[in-house]
């Protein structure tokens, strides 16, 4: 079932994303190579902790850290340990946080001091896909409509998309109805209405779609270890144009503790 959210609930909701997109700003700007994962979840825990929010992630279905940290050849839901980043590393930092009873997602692919070309370009199309689907994300529209144009992105540029993760509804729970695909995969597919709360998020590797899960349980790698970009705005289905509810610009003087 997919859940409306009405006024009320948005009135809680959107310091929810705002905290989780003030959270990644702050840990995106402060990795610096040499860092361990570890010390980048610590970091991100101490930003939630400030903000007055508790992370969505930690314990959910027992994972055990902070936010998802997922380095280059690393797809999502990367485990914080002792690795070093390094100059050069792509990082993707996932951030859920639970404020107000309701939930913010929302991830961003960045570079350690610097980059490749390719890896740069792999995160540019990745974030302009993000934007290709969030432009399709109007009343009248259908999901399909929003997995096809960022599909249709990615690929034209070269990039897979990767089929395994995909994106979802979100609000009071961390995955609602309905699901929202990065590729158009044939299956009846729900007319979007004001009201819905979608966490979009391409998924795009700079080779083939393949992922696998590494022994860990939790970690999703590219199958042939390319490098691989995750971007992701929570975003509400308005009257009108799309309100992207985990936008960075959102300031945390406007929160609001109901």
């Amino acid at each position: 079932m997919i859940i409306l959210k009405n006024e009320r609930d948005l009135e809680a909701m959107r310091p929810a994303c705002t905290v989780a997109g003030s959270v990644l700003n702050d840990v995106a700007a402060w990795i610096k190579p040499g860092m361990t994962t570890k010390e980048i979840d610590a970091y991100a825990a101490t930003r939630i902790k400030h903000y007055g929010g508790k992370s969505a992630f930690l314990g959910y279905r027992k994972y055990p850290c902070q936010i998802c940290i997922s380095v280059n050849d690393q797809v999502v839901h990367g485990l914080a340990g002792a690795r070093r980043v390094e100059f050069g590393d792509i990082i993707s930092l996932d951030v859920g946080v639970v404020y107000n009873g309701f939930i913010g997602d929302t991830a961003r692919t960045v570079p350690v001091g610097g980059c490749s070309v390719l890896a740069q370009r792999l995160m540019d199309v990745t974030e302009k896909s993000l934007q290709e689907g969030i432009a399709q994300a109007v009343p009248g529209k259908r999901v399909v409509d929003i997995s096809r144009a960022i599909q249709t992105y990615v690929e034209s540029n070269g990039f897979s998309v990767v089929r395994e993760f995909v994106g979802h509804g979100v609000g009071r729970s961390m995955h609602e109805e309905p699901q929202v695909p990065n590729f158009v995969d044939g299956k009846s597919s729900p007319k979007l209405r004001p009201g819905m709360t979608l966490a979009i998020e391409p998924m795009v590797n700079a080779g083939s779609a393949g992922v696998k899960i590494l022994n860990d349980g939790w970690t999703v790698v590219t199958q042939d270890g390319s490098l691989s970009a995750h971007f992701e705005h929570t975003v509400l289905i308005t009257e009108s144009e799309p309100e992207i509810l985990t936008w960075p610009e959102r300031t945390p003087s406007k929160l609001k503790v109901q």
